[in-house]
């Protein structure tokens, strides 16, 4: 059979050979420019006019190129990746991704990355620096990292850029966002002071990172201001059957709390079901606050109110922060950014600037937080006597 039988027959191929993708050649010559140009205006770069920029981006749209990902890693020397992990569970059995703060932030993260040109990598909370050596990154987005954290210690060491969600205690990063956790606790307890709680406790981990310290701290400050005996429970966090048991057992105390504040998520669900247990009504008997960003809170009986530290903001800000470091850009612009050497966890790829004297905590960016109130930790009406426990089980 011909080929022309064959294009008839519809068996055949249609075109002699495939279209080829428009390259950055085809938009300088459709543009009238140079190939640096061209580059210089989809990358943002150079001083070019704005109608020049506007022009070749218009062409280029019009003709659907697209840069090659390898191409700019020749150029740039940069691999595209960056990385995301929790490394505060290191050695625990911890899929970060199931509760919904790392969720929406995560989520937020990859949106900002793609914007920029990078691709997000979601790394396993490990502490086995082989298992990192696997993936050529330019930079990593560490959250809620540990003090003295080794994984930090040792990207520090390999001179790879760090970015913490979360301040750093001990640990070496190029910057840092987080909360102002310390105000949004004593929010919190002021909110559940005023809606006439007298014993308030709190659900905390065991953890040594900032956000479980500082929130700690700030309760045990507040106690000491207002004269209150501490009433808490701490619990590894990343154990959610920890979570219940810890919350039954400061249900169970003889000096029972009559408002709580859980710091992870599901301390909410953990303590209403704990009070239902003790035959403790809510929010008539006991108030409830729990810091999460899950929805289901708006749907329990009652509603829980919760606080949202707006890990979608955290997200873009600690990624662009990244990106920009490693571009030696905004904020880092002009900082004695330099190329790596050797063949350590970047594989020697990723031009950046260098994170600060180790020891040395530079400035980093706090954003605001809401508190969500529901029906939760508003009392319908003031009560001075409050019921004592009772063992499960009993009539």
């Amino acid at each position: 059979m011909t080929a022309a039988a064959a294009n008839q027959s519809g068996r055949g191929p249609t075109h002699t050979r495939r279209m080829e993708r428009a390259g950055i050649r085809d938009v300088a010559a459709a543009a009238g420019v140079s190939i640096t140009t061209v580059s210089d205006a989809l990358n943002g770069k150079g001083r070019l006019p704005d109608e020049t920029r506007s022009k070749v981006r218009e062409v280029a749209e019009r003709l659907g190129y697209r840069p090659s990902a390898a191409a700019r890693t020749l150029r740039t020397g940069r691999s595209g990746l960056i990385g995301l992990t929790v490394t505060t569970y290191g050695q625990e059995p911890f899929t970060f991704t199931e509760f919904a703060y790392f969720a929406e932030m995560a989520r937020a993260a990859t949106s900002a990355a793609l914007t920029r040109g990078y691709a997000l990598v979601v790394l396993p909370a490990t502490s086995r620096h082989d298992v990192w050596g696997n993936v050529a990154l330019d930079g990593t987005v560490v959250i809620d990292p540990a003090d003295h954290d080794p994984m930090v210690a040792e990207l520090y060491r390999q001179g790879l850029p760090v970015v913490s969600d979360g301040k750093p205690g001990n640990c070496p990063v190029t910057a840092w966002v987080d909360n102002d956790h310390a105000s949004a606790v004593l929010e919190i307890l002021d909110h559940l002071a005023e809606a006439g709680a007298r014993r308030i406790g709190l659900l905390t981990g065991t953890s040594t990172d900032t956000y479980t310290r500082l929130s700690t701290e700030a309760y045990l400050g507040w106690c000491r201001r207002v004269g209150q005996e501490p009433l808490y429970e701490a619990y590894p966090a990343h154990d959610p059957c920890a979570g219940a048991v810890a919350a039954d057992r400061l249900l169970a105390r003889p000096d029972r709390p009559d408002a709580v504040y859980g710091l992870f998520d599901p301390n909410g669900t953990d303590l209403l079901a704990a009070a239902r247990r003790y035959g403790l009504r809510v929010p008539e008997d006991l108030l409830l606050v729990c810091c999460s960003e899950s929805d289901v809170y708006a749907s329990t009986e009652p509603p829980i109110t919760t606080l949202s530290l707006k890990p979608q903001r955290i997200g873009t800000t600690v990624v662009n922060l990244l990106i920009d470091a490693i571009e030696g850009v905004g904020a880092f612009a002009g900082r004695g950014g330099h190329r790596l050497g050797g063949s350590g966890l970047s594989g020697g790829r990723a031009a950046y600037v260098p994170p600060p004297a180790y020891g040395e905590i530079p400035e980093g960016q706090l954003m605001p937080t809401e508190l969500i109130i529901r029906r939760s930790s508003q009392r319908r009406s003031p009560r001075t006597t409050v019921s004592a426990p009772r063992v499960p089980g009993e009539g």
